[in-house]
């Protein structure tokens, strides 16, 4: 099954704004009724996981700090309306106007940051993070988008971009190294600030794993919380040969691909 793609998200100007600096902004573009789904699915998915966090009896667990900050990675398939997302006409869209006609799923993921303690997040390149385990790579930018469920601002950790004409990354991964307490990669240690992504809730913000960013701390009552799905261009792989991520098609051709199987029945 293939299903055609809407027209209309991304003007000409953000393609061009993607194209030289890294990263597009597109406000409110996720219907209300998908929204409150991605809500819902957030809420499940945070206590699925402090369970397994408590079964283990750990607060910490790689770069996930229990009620402070989680990176909730590659759930899509325990869930039955997920696929809906990841696959709708929107984000084939989206990655169409990034990638061009043959689009996989990379990777996807919860990050939320708890309220009042939410930690922050170090300056890095999401490539940075294969670059770490695999520091001959040399696979093309692929596609970060970050998908607002609250209003983010400076307040609750919002992320900060460096375009690249101000972190000279179109071309490059740089070395990172692991930063003691957090656990996080940290990639750049310049004075740059970075640009505040300030956007209501329902926004996409599309940038390259290039592009380096980071996220400050939560100081509200309420938590921040991100739905973060990557796409790639083409198949990313290991040295062995094996896929870093999920490997998965979402445009082929240019036409968007039915979702996994599986993802069907549990939705059906």
């Amino acid at each position: 099954m293939t299903t055609a793609i809407l027209d209309g998200v991304i003007t000409d100007e953000l393609r061009e704004q993607y194209r030289t600096e890294g990263y597009m902004i597109l406000e409110r573009v996720i219907p209300e009724e998908m929204l409150q789904m991605l809500r819902e699915e957030c809420s499940y998915f945070l206590g699925y996981y402090d369970s397994i966090m408590d079964a283990k009896g750990v607060k910490t667990e790689g770069i996930n700090h229990r009620g402070k900050r989680y990176f909730i990675s590659n759930m899509y398939r325990l869930s039955s309306r997920l696929w809906q997302f990841i696959y709708s006409p929107l984000m084939a869209e989206v990655t169409q106007a990034a990638l061009g006609d043959t689009v996989y799923l990379f990777h996807e993921q919860w990050v939320v940051k708890g309220a009042e303690q939410g930690m922050k997040f170090a300056w890095h390149q999401d490539s940075g993070y294969v670059k770490h385990g695999d520091k001959n790579t040399r696979h093309r930018p692929y596609l970060t988008c970050w998908c607002t469920l609250d209003d983010v601002n400076e307040e609750n950790g919002t992320v900060y971009l460096l375009p690249h004409s101000r972190g000279g990354t179109s071309h490059t991964i740089f070395d990172h190294n692991r930063e003691e307490g957090t656990n996080d990669l940290v990639g750049y240690s310049g004075d740059d600030p970075g640009i505040p992504i300030i956007v209501p809730a329902g926004s996409i913000v599309a940038f390259t794993s290039y592009n380096f960013h980071r996220s400050g701390a939560n100081t509200t009552p309420r938590m921040r919380r991100v739905y973060l799905i990557q796409y790639s261009a083409g198949r990313i792989l290991k040295r062995d040969g094996s896929p870093w991520g999920r490997d998965e098609p979402l445009l082929v051709d240019g036409r968007l691909a039915a979702p996994p199987c599986d993802s069907l029945r549990r939705a059906g």
